[in-house]
């Protein structure tokens, strides 16, 4: 299993799709990485030689910002929102979403899941007699 910047990318996938799971490596990166170290889009990532690895890694650490050095930096721009009380900052410290979406319905991944409100009791109920 070849080893790229500190991950562990799956041997029988494409190198293309492979490099996705480097976090900060999406697919537009993936096709720059790959184009600039002349590497075939297609070759599965078992299939890599040592080489290969070596130059796809040394671009990656030279141009671009991933895995730990990326969450951080998403991290302190979500804290930076929160501190100076944008309305961003608020929707991401209560938890909701903050780009605009609805919540009257959907929003589950956010919100978490369903907390059931007790409803007003039914109309048969209050009219005995």
């Amino acid at each position: 299993m070849p080893r790229i910047s500190g991950v562990d990318v799956p041997p029988n996938k494409q190198v293309q799709y492979s490099l996705r799971y480097i976090y900060g490596v999406g697919p537009h990166h993936a096709r720059e990485i790959l184009k600039e170290a002349g590497i075939d889009f297609t070759l599965k990532s078992k299939d890599l030689s040592e080489d290969e690895v070596s130059r796809i890694a040394g671009i990656i650490d030279r141009n671009y910002t991933v895995e730990g050095q990326a969450r951080r930096h998403v991290t302190a721009c979500i804290a930076r929102l929160r501190d100076i009380g944008c309305y961003r900052g608020m929707r991401h410290r209560v938890g909701l979403p903050t780009r605009g979406q609805r919540t009257r319905c959907n929003a589950r991944t956010r919100k978490g899941p369903k907390k059931t409100v007790a409803g007003k009791k039914g109309i048969k109920e209050l009219h005995r007699g």
